[in-house]
């Protein structure tokens, strides 16, 4: 068991080597309503609008969802989570606006998807999206890329919280949640 879980902690350290290795292109968000964010490429073309969704949905497994990213209650207080629940994080190392991670480190941490609508709980003004380098767009709040935690397995959970240091979860208004770490140092990026 313990050469497993060893096994395992390598590979996590290993995948989370491999993120920051490649970058996109340049991307201006604008936000001219309350309820739509443009964005456009460095060429000046449209690239995605994100609009606001409002209705409320529940699941066939009875699990209640939201047409969109929106704010849950999690033992880190109030943060994004995507319609399904699940905790939204920033990598720091992405900086504003442009996606540092991917091969391994997508895999562990998948990028959130540029045409997933932002539920009328937010300021769908602080939303925008982002180029990343196969031409995908990635979902970003304050211009910063949104990402999933592929061990995160129910709704709410948070095991990627601090994770290298450099992943956090956000909260409703696009603030990184600062982490503790095992010796009780808070970190602070300054995002």
């Amino acid at each position: 068991m313990k050469l497993r879980t060893l096994a395992l902690f390598a590979f996590i350290l290993l995948i989370a080597a491999a993120c920051g290795t490649e970058g996109g292109e340049d991307t201006t968000t604008v936000a001219t309503d309350p309820e739509v964010t443009t964005t456009t490429s460095d060429s000046g073309q449209e690239e995605t609008t994100t609009t606001v969704a409002s209705d409320d949905a529940t699941t066939s497994t009875g699990v209640e969802t939201m047409d969109g990213v929106h704010a849950a209650d999690t033992d880190l207080g109030t943060i994004l989570v995507d319609p399904d629940g699940f905790t939204l994080y920033i990598f720091t190392a992405d900086g504003q606006g442009e996606s540092t991670c991917y091969d391994g480190c997508a895999e562990l941490w998948p990028p959130l998807s540029a045409d997933v609508a932002i539920s009328s709980d937010l300021d769908a003004s602080i939303f925008g999206a982002t180029t990343r380098t196969d031409g995908t767009e990635q979902l970003t709040v304050d211009g910063r890329p949104l990402y999933l935690y592929t061990p995160d397995t129910s709704p709410g959970d948070t095991t990627g919280q601090g994770f290298s240091g450099v992943w956090f979860v956000v909260d409703a208004d696009g603030n990184v949640i600062e982490a503790a770490t095992d010796d009780g140092t808070v970190l602070d990026y300054g995002y």
